[in-house]
């Protein structure tokens, strides 16, 4: 539910900020510089190469034969961008700033090829991010470009940027105005940070490809997802309906790479949908959400195991995902009452703001990490399960080879044949009040309303202000019925374009298996009626070689485009509807393009559907209002590291250790592939051998700004000792970095606690 609502924004600061935006179209900023690339073998490190890309496979011809060889490779790589003093993305709240990391967000990249025409590959990206993005896209291709001639096989045609839509990550990273203004604007580290790492996780999957097999298996997960608008989906068709046992599709299915060398499996990659709204919108930890939880968790579990590669790669993608929600009790007010929300408007005694989804661990006061944890676990070990049952049943992909396409198409004004038989027409983005209301998972301010088709009783300065920005005219309010038109942000080009009006259409193949890559949130619906016609017109062809095809649907990717519902959903205008960029016809729209260029997808197409107009990039020219580090300085007689609040002598399993140490801003050195926080234990020889690190989710590092005069901060990391912890004596370290005064010199320093027991 990535809500770039500016009724989120809590507060007369944000109003003036969005004005600020709104006035600035030619208030003459200095564009931010394109931070380079780089291939310093430092910097980008080193990963298992197998089998050598330029070497001929060393294949048995039998097992080239039987259909199920594919060149196959996994990478991994760290996004983690600046983990304080910057917005975070999704819920939109300007008051929502980082102040520390709880679990470091990864890019994740799984290639897949033919064994023998070696220009027919993919690739699929998963990043902990909220969602893909234009110019981290184009960053992306643009640093694979620089990369030489043996990476010039990757491009628009076949790489997939998608996010697991976490809403606890860093953000300043998108391409358009609207998601920019609640961060004050785009920031070069943050961006980079995810470029850069996608470009490593490719390239360390690029060193890893050697022929294996790829197979398929699916597992039913039922307490992992709810339907937060069952109202709205209510209005999709009875009879289409009863099709379904559920609301929300609770099938996880997983892709999993076996080296056809050793046997070993490289990794897996799923599809299942639920948001990535466990951490609330008070959290200021970064993490990467249930799904972020889920991937360390089999990697973890599978890491030394007989069965599994080094480097073992878990990707949590996302699939339809537009109305579910990880908060599985359901939403209740939290206004003293105790009653769940009103059904078709999720108010309580009229108002939003009181209704929130709980999930399994809201009773505690944690800003949502519990219940994160759970739902988490629970895609863990519904994946676990089914990865240990493939090892005997998985079916194989196999045959038809590899084929990928890409194209972007303007959906501001495309018309096409409805399947009543009818011309329809998308339109200019806009979104509607009810965008503004939020959902359960994280309500809006001011009193907007889910399911309000006609004039709101919201606060009166949204009328003014939404007209201030801009007037829809007859034909948009007409093109967008029944939506009343909020922010007509399609059609608003200053500074620059507020959304994309221009969007990726994608698809992948491998065997049997279509990935449809969509750059909305479809609801449950909508994807289901997406699959079914992308299914239904492979069967109709020979697309998949006789083999049923499996459809599979992952994203948001490429772009942000919002939401994608289905009419009869839109026609509610609950959140979803309103969101639902490009008119009532969106959903249509993008079953029209993609089973149209379906054909390019058979093992036999030589060409690509027209490219399309390219959308903007705004990387160099995008604002901000974000200040950098200026220096950093430790208190009087105190240096940075040294310990202010130590730890106990002795911890029982399951309480907390912590201590505070004088930091600096972590800003100064993301610490990529590294880590801020560790915990050690000694090994009886002397030595301290690293336990816990930024990866593990019971090692919190958080970082506070003391003076702002005389820029000092302080660190404090917390490790909630878990029950099953090996006894032993430990200690707590913290790695961090200076910023100079005078020089700005960047210099590395340490701190550590006194030793501990854990008895």
């Amino acid at each position: 539910m990535a809500r770039f609502h500016i009724a989120a924004a809590l507060g007369a600061a944000t109003l003036a900020l969005l004005v600020t935006f709104q006035l600035i179209s030619h208030f003459g900023l200095p564009a931010l510089d394109f931070m380079h690339l780089t291939n310093d073998a430092s910097i980008i490190g080193s990963a298992h190469n197998q089998y050598p890309i330029n070497s001929p496979y060393d294949v048995g011809e039998k097992a080239a034969d039987d259909g199920t060889l594919y060149s196959i490779g996994v990478g991994k790589a760290d996004i983690t961008g600046p983990v304080v003093e910057i917005n975070m993305m999704g819920y939109a709240d300007p008051a929502q700033v980082g102040s520390g990391l709880r679990q470091r967000l990864y890019s994740r990249a799984f290639i897949v090829g033919d064994i023998v025409n070696s220009e027919d590959r993919f690739v699929y990206l998963v990043l902990d991010t909220q969602s893909g993005d234009t110019a981290v896209r184009y960053g992306i291709l643009q640093g694979l470009s620089e990369l030489g001639p043996e990476y010039a096989i990757y491009g628009q045609k076949n790489v997939a940027v998608t996010g697991t839509h976490s809403h606890s990550g860093p953000g300043a990273w998108l391409n358009y105005l609207l998601p920019q203004i609640t961060s004050k604007g785009f920031n070069k580290q943050s961006y980079q940070a995810i470029v850069d790492g996608a470009i490593l996780s490719i390239k360390r999957a690029h060193e890893s490809l050697g022929p294996g097999h790829l197979s398929l298996g699916s597992v039913d997960i039922h307490d992992a997802n709810i339907n937060r608008s069952p109202f709205a989906y209510l209005a999709n068709p009875e009879e289409e309906r009863k099709r379904y046992e559920h609301s929300v599709d609770k099938t996880m299915t997983m892709l999993k790479f076996q080296s056809a060398g050793n046997g070993k499996n490289l990794g897996v990659l799923t599809w299942f949908p639920v948001h990535g709204t466990s951490m609330l919108g008070n959290n200021t930890l970064i993490t990467g959400d249930n799904k972020g939880v889920a991937a360390i968790l089999l990697e973890q579990a599978v890491q030394g195991s007989e069965n599994a590669e080094e480097g073992f790669v878990a990707g949590f993608s996302q699939a339809n995902v537009g109305d579910t929600s990880p908060n599985v009790l359901g939403a209740y007010c939290e206004d003293g009452s105790g009653e769940m929300c009103n059904f078709e408007d999720s108010t309580c005694g009229g108002k939003n703001e009181p209704c929130h989804g709980r999930g399994p661990g809201f009773r505690e006061n944690d800003e949502g990490a519990s219940s994160c944890f759970e739902i988490g676990k629970r895609q863990f070990e519904g994946a676990k399960s089914l990865y240990d049952d493939m090892a005997e049943n998985g079916k194989h992909v196999q045959g038809a080879g590899v084929k990928s396409l890409h194209a972007f198409h303007d959906l501001s004004n495309f018309s096409f044949e409805h399947p009543n038989g009818s011309t329809v027409s998308t339109c200019p983005a806009a979104l509607g009040y009810s965008f503004a209301a939020g959902t359960t998972d994280g309500p809006g301010a001011f009193d907007f309303k889910q399911n309000n088709t006609g004039s709101p009783n919201a606060n009166p300065v949204w009328s003014v202000v939404s007209g201030f920005l801009r007037e829809p005219s007859e034909e948009q309010i007409a093109c967008h019925h029944s939506k009343p038109i909020l922010l007509d942000v399609g059609e608003i080009e200053n500074p620059y374009l507020w959304t994309p009006n221009i969007v990726d259409v994608q698809l992948l193949r491998v065997g049997q298996l279509i990935i449809i890559v969509s750059p909305g949130e479809a609801t449950t619906m909508a994807g289901r009626r997406w699959k079914e016609a992308i299914h239904s017109s492979a069967l109709a062809s020979s697309l998949t070689a006789g083999e049923d095809p499996v459809i599979v649907l992952g994203g948001p990717a490429n772009s942000y485009t919002h939401y994608i519902a289905t009419e009869e959903e839109y026609g509610i205008q609950r959140y979803e509807g309103a969101s639902t960029l490009y008119g009532p016809h969106t959903l249509n729209a993008h079953i029209n393009l993609t089973t149209s260029y379906l054909p390019y997808l058979d093992s036999s197409s030589t060409t690509s559907p027209p490219r399309g107009p390219a959308p903007p990039i705004y990387i160099n020219e995008s604002l901000s209002f974000i200040t950098g580090v200026a220096f950093d300085r430790a208190p009087f007689f105190k240096s940075f590291g040294d310990v202010l609040s130590d730890v106990e002598p002795f911890y029982p399993p399951g309480s907390m250790a912590s201590v505070k140490f004088v930091g600096a801003n972590p800003r100064n050195d993301l610490r990529l592939e590294d880590t801020y926080a560790a915990v050690e234990k000694a090994d009886g020889n002397g030595r301290w051998v690293q336990v816990r690190n930024d990866d593990d989710w019971s090692l919190i590092f958080r970082w506070r700004r003391t003076n702002s005069v005389l820029a000092t901060s302080e660190v404090e990391i917390t490790w909630e000792i878990e029950d099953d912890v090996e006894r032993g004596r430990y200690r707590i370290k913290y790695f961090g970095a200076s910023k100079t005064p005078i020089s700005g010199t960047i210099e590395q320093f340490e701190g550590v606690s006194s030793a501990f027991g854990v008895t």
